[in-house]
Formats: structure tokens, sequence, C-alpha cells
């Protein structure tokens, strides 16, 4: 039996793994029961490129202009050694820090070849800083972590900095959308708080595995972010706790990748088969509907809250249309709903034409009425 990581490599295809990020984790953990969504991440299967050719793509996430942005406002912030974030820090932490080790672990690689390095050299630096053997004062410029999700351990490459002062270690979030009159867009900071609870827990389970103690992470993230219309930084805290609970929750309920990994049947691939010949263009050549049908191998939960997280939404929206099930309604219509999947089955309990099951009477009751009430304000009409 080959290792994990090669089934995985041989069910995405000869191609790069695509890392998780903020958004792919707010996939698992927004809807734990997608086995389809599960395998793909634990993959690293590009889901852009997947959506795209079955003919369902999203719109860009984000436009080049807000990604290039991001960037100038990120390498300004960190600029000559990360001087204004320094500053930034002894404000918001009232800490009395004259300076600070900076360490770029970019420098190392950035190509998924040079992950398992650079998560090696992160945890070296970081458990020097937590022993006391190197600088007091630390500042991790791209470090990567690991975190376990679903079984399969994984690598963050986040865009951030991890400061250690004081014996005490802080997570820092540089974001580029805008702070105004201390109000930020709800969705924009729910994903950074996401975003940086994973990274707490990661560098926890360093900590842990090392024989240290959690407690020398600190909970609370620290954000950058533009201050008003400007492009003068500012800094502001976030108690990330219930966030750290919230997401441990959740990552503990995942099923194990290598279980659903058992449960498909042999030679099942996702691979794209991007044509050779032209490897700049990234040209899938790989048959629509024999994808279609691979991807089908693997078991769908599609919920309408799929559309803020997942890039195959629209691709498992059209198959839960075809099926009539409940969940194209709304959440509203799911939870009220309950148990009943199909849309055929509400109508008929609704109309009598089908027996309830045990834990459908009262729903049944429900549906009835609403419909009693539908014939009397419109006649029976349909």
């Amino acid at each position: 039996m080959s290792s994990l990581t090669t089934r995985l490599d041989a069910l995405r295809g000869p191609v790069p793994a695509t890392p998780h990020n903020a958004r792919s984790l707010a996939a698992l953990t927004a809807n734990p029961g997608c086995r389809r969504r599960l395998l793909l991440d634990a993959a690293g299967v590009d889901k852009d490129a997947l959506a795209v050719h079955l003919g369902h793509p999203l719109p860009p996430a984000k436009s080049p202009r807000a990604m290039t942005r991001g960037a100038q406002f990120e390498a300004q912030v960190k600029d000559q050694g990360g001087a204004e974030l320094l500053s930034l820090l002894r404000d918001v932490l009232d800490l009395p820090l004259a300076e600070a080790a900076h360490n770029d672990l970019s420098a190392t690689g950035t190509n998924d070849k040079s992950l398992p390095l650079r998560h090696a050299r992160t945890r070296r630096l970081v458990l020097q800083a937590a022993r006391g053997y190197g600088a007091k004062r630390t500042m991790l410029d791209h470090p990567v972590f690991k975190l376990t999700v679903a079984g399969h351990p994984v690598f963050l490459e986040p865009d951030l900095v991890a400061f250690q002062s004081q014996g005490v270690f802080h997570v820092v979030e540089i974001k580029s959308f805008a702070v105004i009159d201390g109000q930020a867009p709800g969705d924009k900071i729910a994903g950074a708080v996401l975003q940086g609870a994973a990274y707490i827990i990661a560098l926890q389970d360093l900590l842990t595995d090392a024989g240290l103690s959690p407690g020398h992470v600190s909970t609370t993230l620290l954000l950058i972010t533009p201050h008003n219309f400007s492009r003068r930084p500012t800094a502001s805290t976030i108690d990330a706790r219930q966030h750290i609970k919230s997401l441990r929750r959740q990552l503990n309920r995942l099923e194990r990748a290598e279980d659903l990994l058992d449960q498909l049947s042999d030679g099942i691939t996702f691979d794209l088969a991007y044509d050779s010949k032209n490897p700049r263009t990234r040209t899938a050549t790989r048959n629509r509907d024999d994808l279609a049908k691979a991807v089908n191998t693997t078991e769908a939960r599609y919920r309408s809250t799929c559309r803020l997280h997942c890039q195959l939404t629209y691709f498992c929206r059209a198959q839960a249309r075809e099926a009539q099930l409940v969940d194209v309604l709304g959440s509203t219509a799911r939870e009220d709903l309950g148990s009943v999947e199909a849309i055929p089955t509400a109508l008929g309990l609704a109309e009598g034409r089908r027996a309830a099951a045990p834990d459908q009477e009262d729903l049944t009751a429900a549906l009835q009425h609403a419909e009693h009430l539908r014939n009397e304000l419109f006649g029976g009409a349909a």
C-alpha cells in the first residue's frame, strides 16, 4: 500500500498541489459534511481550474488590481526589516521594543518543493526563540506552518509575521482592506480571523509537539490594515479565543482523507490532463464528461452558503437542481424541512400523497397546514 501522500498525488495528477488557505479552510469548516470538497482539498486540486473545465466557473474572488494593492501594502509594512510594523507593534502591545530579529523565510524558496524546508526552518527558529536560544524578539516573515486537516498534514503558507516577545508569540495578519472610523467589512474581518485562528492553532501544535506549553502563543490576533482611505497602516487587536475553539472543533469533525480514498474505485483521478506541448498555457485536455464522472464518484453536500466559499458551487448547484434537492431553495427551507431531502418529497407530504416517516409527522402537519392556507388564498391554483 502506497503512502497517503502518494495516493493523493495520484488523485490530483502530475501538477503541483494547491496549498490550503483561509478560503479552503472556511469552505471545509462551514460545510464539514462535504466529502467532495474534503478530498479535493486534501489532494491539493486546483478547484478554480476544475470548475472552469467542468463549465461552471466562479467569478474571480479578487481582481488583479486588488491583489496588486494587497501585495504592495504588505511590502510597505514589511519594508526595511519590518521597521514600520515594529513601530505599530510597540504601540498596540505597549512594549518597549527597540529592535527585533527579522527572518525572511521566503529566501529559502517559494515553490511547493521548498515548503518542507521552510517549515523545518520555521520550526527551528520558533523553538529557538521559545527556549531562549535565539533572539528575545523575533519576527518571522513568510513562515510555513503545518496543520492536520482530515487526518492529513498540510502546509499553511501565510503572508504573515509571527512575532515573539517576552516569551509569547503573537500572530500578525496584514490585510489591505480599509478600516474606516474603526469599522471594517464583516466578511473581510471574519476571513482574517479564521485565517489567523488557523495559524495560531498550527503554532500552538508546533510548541505542544516539542513539549512546550501552547500558552506561549497569544490568542489575540494582531491585524494591520490601512487607516481610513489612506495607505497609512494601523494596528488593531481581535480576541480569537472563540474562533480557535470553534475551528479546532470543526477540524476534529472532519472525516479522514484516507478513509474517503479507500471508498474510491481504482483508477479514479481528477487530473485535468494539461497539454504537455504548451505547459505555459495550462490548457486542460481531459474529456469533460469523463472528468465530471470522476468528480461525481465523491459525495457532495451542496448548501446555499457554498457560494461564499467554494469554487465548485455552481457545478454542485446544477446537480442539486437536477436532483430537485431542498438545498437549492436556500438555508431557511433547508432548516425548516429537516430530514426531507427532495422537493418532490416535501410536496408529496404537503398534499397527502406520501406517508410520513415517524420523525416527519410534525413537519407533515405543518406542510399540510401551509398547503391548506395556499388553497384558501389561491383557490387551489398551482
